[in-house]
């Protein structure tokens, strides 16, 4: 048996999340599915990261492959590039340690959310449009509650059962750029919706509904407010997995450009 770390991006719009389900499209299953004719005959296993929600987006999932094969790992990329449709593609494939193991060997992950300040025609899957004018300022200020270890109960969706719900977060940034505020999140590991709610929270706060100690109190009891600002998935993105002592160097800019009002009438 050989085993691949592969490298994937996809738009998530038409599909249920990563995870392969019964009765509904997911990105593992599409990708069960291909590698069922590639490697016809052969027993395969496919195992991400991490779970992505219904609807959101990845720029790098990162996955391992094992299956009993002599192909090298730039045919078997091409192969399942072929294949797959056009909203899921296989940036890379290289060959892996036999004992790797995509999720239980990841350090930490990041996530980018994007909120658009105006509306937009072309950019609408990939993005958050708020109608109300958001204080920038709050929500950074605000965003720093967040950083360290926390038990994120408030946070985590209650129809999915986790071993623990105490989560580190490494790192929360923000930025303005032109009509979006960027909304980067690094961490241990994410909770079902976690992020999403973290997201609406502080969108609460730009709106001037919530305040920190709101955030503190959430933090500290288990309360099913954060649900009720659950944010829509098609402003997330899965950035970035980390292994081992990897940065995440990439400058945190517009996944998807919402260009500026002034802009978009020159």
């Amino acid at each position: 048996m050989a085993r691949f770390k592969i490298f994937i991006e996809y738009e998530g719009t038409r599909y249920s999340g990563w995870q392969m389900q019964k009765n509904s499209k997911s990105i593992q299953g599409k990708l069960y599915e291909v590698a069922g004719k590639i490697f016809t005959g052969e027993k395969t296993e496919i195992y991400g990261s991490g779970r992505t929600d219904s609807g959101v987006h990845a720029l790098c999932q990162v996955a391992h492959l094992e299956v009993r094969t002599m192909l090298a790992p730039e045919i078997i990329r091409m192969k399942f590039n072929d294949e797959l449709p056009a909203d899921i593609n296989i940036i890379e494939i290289e060959k892996a340690n036999p004992k790797f193991h995509a999720r239980h060997d990841a350090k930490s992950r990041s996530y980018v959310y994007q909120i658009s300040r105006r509306r937009t025609a072309l950019g609408k899957p990939f993005v958050w449009w708020i109608k109300d004018e958001l204080n920038f300022e709050k929500m950074v200020k605000a965003s720093k509650l967040f950083i360290g270890m926390h038990d994120f109960r408030s946070f985590a969706d209650k129809d999915e059962e986790e071993k623990s719900t105490k989560v580190l977060i490494e790192n929360i940034q923000l930025k303005e750029e032109g009509d979006l505020i960027l909304v980067r999140l690094t961490g241990s590991h994410f909770l079902w919706k976690m992020v999403r709610r973290i997201i609406g929270v502080l969108v609460e706060i730009g709106r001037g509904k919530l305040e920190e100690k709101d955030i503190k109190y959430f933090l500290e009891h288990d309360s099913p407010t954060p649900a009720k600002y659950t944010a829509p998935p098609s402003g997330l993105f899965l950035e970035k997995v980390v292994y081992d002592k990897e940065l995440n160097n990439r400058e945190l800019k517009a996944i998807i450009e919402v260009q500026a009002k002034e802009r978009a009438r020159a």
